[in-house]
Formats: structure tokens, C-alpha cells, sequence
């Protein structure tokens, strides 16, 4: 198997250790950086990045506007947006960024949904 590297900026430290959890279950050989928020995920653009899941609702910068910045910086990336606001607009600019979109909770179901778009 490939190793990846997988970036996940959530300012909840539990959603990202469920995400991680799932992630390394299925691919412990790959690299997981975790942030806490938009800012911090930027240090990280010079670094291959293969897979993006990125919150929404984060102090600061939200996900979208980290989405759009990270698509210019690391355009090679999958990103998806993992996120209680559903509101249609929100995923409305997801998809014209061309970025997943995911309803929390988080599941395993639906992380493995993601990870699947780089196996």
C-alpha cells in the first residue's frame, strides 16, 4: 500500500481523534498531521498532502475559506468538508469548489466514505 498524508483541521481535539482513529485503523502507514484550526493548517501547505478533511464551524477562519485557500496551495489534494452546518449554502460552495461534503456525526462509514477517494 501507498503511504498518504492526511491533514485534519477540526477545533474539536475529540473529532479529530475520531477521525485519526479511523484513518490509521484502516492505514496505519499513513501520515496523519492534525490542526486546530484554519491558521494552523496553513503552516502545513509545504508538505504533500494528499487528503484534506477540513470542519466548517472554527473559530477564525472557517472551512470553506481554508478549503479555498488550500485548493490554490496543494490543488493536488482531495478535500472534503466534514461538518454539522448544513445549511444548503454552505454545501453549495462546497461543491462549486469541487470539495466533498459530509453531514456529521462522524461515523466510520462515512470517514472511510472519504478516505476511499485516495486508496
Amino acid at each position: 500500500m501507498t503511504e498518504k498524508t492526511v491533514l485534519i483541521v477540526d477545533d474539536s481535539r475529540v473529532s479529530r481523534m475520531l477521525v485519526k482513529s479511523v484513518v490509521v485503523d484502516r492505514h496505519p502507514e499513513w501520515v496523519i498531521i492534525e490542526s486546530g484550526s484554519g491558521d494552523e493548517a496553513l503552516t502545513h501547505t509545504g508538505e504533500s498532502i494528499d487528503l484534506m478533511i477540513i470542519d466548517f464551524n472554527m473559530p477564525g477562519m472557517d472551512g470553506i475559506t481554508l478549503a479555498e485557500k488550500m485548493k490554490s496551495l496543494v490543488p493536488s489534494a482531495y478535500i472534503s468538508m466534514l461538518t454539522a452546518n448544513v445549511q444548503e449554502s454552505i454545501q453549495r460552495r462546497a461543491d462549486s469548489l469541487g470539495i466533498g461534503f459530509v453531514k456529521k456525526p462522524i461515523t466510520e462509514d462515512k470517514i472511510a466514505g472519504i478516505i476511499s477517494q485516495v486508496e
